[in-house]
């Protein structure tokens, strides 16, 4: 495996992206891109980009800007939004990776938001499957009972507040979801406390952008999950209503595991409890 330093990648408005490439030894047996999840760095996924390019997959792992290594000095007054995120960085992604592997099919991974936003990448046509790993719709009306105190205190507290007084959402102080520019936490607040999530925050028009997916779609879902219930995720893939779906929730007992949760999943541990048996059949 020849695993590359970091890199820049450009997007279409000039603004440089850093990524990193997992080559395999041969000729990749498909492309990987990684999409993050909200305000969760790419250093995050390499264990599971480095496993991939063993098995043979070219994979590819990048901070959206205002994140991790894309981020600049200062997020005060950083303008950017979730749909920046998907219609330039995640566009300027699927490209770079194509230009890599251009015979090989490419498979889109989406770890929470990064599952949420591939209706909204303009060519997303280039995408062979998608594979969404702990999404859901982020309602915060149907989080697990446990949670809504959270989601409240998160979504009419913390975030308005915090936002206002800093200029972005100071995450990383606060040890909640890490720091987001001040657009996409708004975006994001917007789509949480509307019950259709984006197709309802955003309008009909985005509604239309999910229903237009025709790509299919591998849904794992995890019942311990501490941010997506089952409503959660129900609601969320329903709005790919044109995509062949295959869904599968897993309970941590099932597979011999205490626990997976909402970022277990890209752990090394979970090799061959979780990405054996219930990836690698779905990449092939």
């Amino acid at each position: 495996m020849n695993q590359q330093p970091y890199e820049h990648v450009a997007a279409a408005d000039g603004f440089s992206l850093a990524a990193r490439f997992f080559a395999p030894e041969g000729p990749p047996r498909a492309a990987v891109l990684i999409a993050p999840a909200m305000g969760a760095p790419q250093g995050y996924y390499r264990p599971f980009a480095a496993w991939l390019a063993a098995q043979g997959y070219l994979a590819a792992t990048f901070d959206y800007r205002g994140i991790g290594r894309s981020r600049p000095p200062s997020l005060r007054g950083f303008e950017t939004d979730i749909l920046a995120w998907a219609e330039r960085d995640c566009a300027a992604m699927i490209e770079a990776v194509a230009a890599r592997a251009p015979a090989a099919p490419l498979v889109w991974i989406g770890h929470s938001l990064g599952g949420q936003i591939v209706p909204m990448v303009p060519n997303r046509g280039r995408i062979a499957k998608i594979v969404t790993v702990a999404t859901g719709s982020g309602y915060w009306r149907e989080y697990a009972p446990w949670m809504r105190p959270f989601g409240w205190w998160l979504w009419f507290v913390a975030v308005p507040l915090a936002t206002r007084l800093f200029g972005y959402f100071p995450g990383r102080r606060l040890r909640k979801v890490g720091d987001l520019p001040k657009g996409v936490v708004e975006q994001w607040r917007r789509w949480c406390l509307h019950r259709d999530y984006a197709a309802g925050a955003e309008g009909p028009a985005m509604r239309a952008r999910y229903a237009a997916v025709t790509t299919p779609l591998i849904s794992l879902s995890f019942t311990d999950d501490e941010y997506m219930s089952l409503a959660n995720t129900k609601a969320l893939h329903a709005l790919y209503s044109g995509a062949p779906q295959t869904l599968k929730r897993i309970a941590p007992a099932e597979i011999g595991q205490k626990r997976i949760g909402h970022f277990g999943f890209f752990r090394a541990q979970h090799e061959h409890a979780l990405w054996r048996p219930h990836l690698l059949p779905e990449l092939a």
